[in-house]
């Protein structure tokens, strides 16, 4: 029997490439407000800092994500330290699909939602959540994250084909074959990494923290944001040989060089 010798829960030291950077821009698509924060915050205010932009698009407004809290409060009060969280790592741009948070159904009006703003927006890159049951360190993943998941994956697909979702041609929204990579946050096998190291993890902690009331509304189940990031991201460094990192499973929709048949 052979054994690994790994230095951290994905790998041994280096195991994990770093995640391409060579694009301009990104769209991140969320279910919740806060689900950008833990952690993939930390990797936009790396791409930001690098002159990238990245845009937001919330699918929900959490409304249902706080239990002492009415949704007619709690959908405002979150949207309010979604923008206030994006803008601590260099987002200005965010936008709501509202969508019913807690019961988001996959299929054709979700995915032409997200293709909407893709066509829009041109990403060559869309993050976005894990769709798999189980995430990192096998926490079961919660069902708005699975099908939002999903459906930005489809989506970003879709986005290239004029004859998927005609009537967005009617809108003026030309379609959009760009999208390079797809990566999966909080994934349960993550294939790339992110350096997040120093001021790029702090900015990620502002960003979480900019969500006092929802965190707070948790109770006994939330997390301290510094705690929490920086032991995640300490958890993912060693596999990519650095400090900190943010670890993303990466699907890729566009080849790199020749495809191997023509080389």
């Amino acid at each position: 029997m052979t054994t690994r010798d790994d230095t951290g829960p994905f790998g041994p030291q280096g195991a994990l490439p770093p995640l391409p950077e060579d694009w301009e821009r990104c769209l991140a698509v969320a279910a919740h407000p806060d689900d950008i924060e833990y952690g993939t915050a930390s990797a936009v205010a790396r791409w930001t800092s690098q002159g990238k932009r990245v845009t937001y698009l919330l699918v929900t407004r959490g409304e249902a994500g706080i239990d002492s809290m009415h949704p007619a409060q709690a959908g405002p009060l979150r949207e309010a330290e979604e923008r206030a969280g994006a803008r601590e790592v260099g987002v200005s741009t965010v936008e709501f699909l509202d969508h019913p948070d807690g019961v988001v159904q996959y299929g054709p009006d979700l995915r032409r939602d997200i293709v909407r703003a893709i066509r829009r927006h041109r990403p060559e890159v869309v993050v976005t959540g894990a769709f798999t049951v189980r995430m990192i360190a096998g926490v079961t993943n919660q069902a708005d994250h699975r099908v939002v998941g999903l459906a930005a994956l489809d989506a970003a697909r879709d986005a290239g084909n004029r004859w998927i979702f005609p009537e967005l041609g009617d809108e003026g929204l030309e379609p959009w074959g760009g999208v390079r990579l797809v990566c999966m946050a909080g994934p349960e096998r993550p294939t790339h990494a992110v350096d997040v190291t120093g001021e790029p993890l702090e900015r990620g902690i502002a960003s979480l923290s900019a969500h006092a009331e929802y965190t707070r509304g948790l109770g006994e189940q939330g997390f301290e944001p510094r705690a929490f990031l920086t032991w995640a991201a300490r958890m993912a460094g060693p596999a990519l040989g650095v400090e900190a990192a943010v670890p993303f499973e990466v699907y890729q929709l566009m080849p790199d060089g020749k495809p191997p048949w023509e080389e």
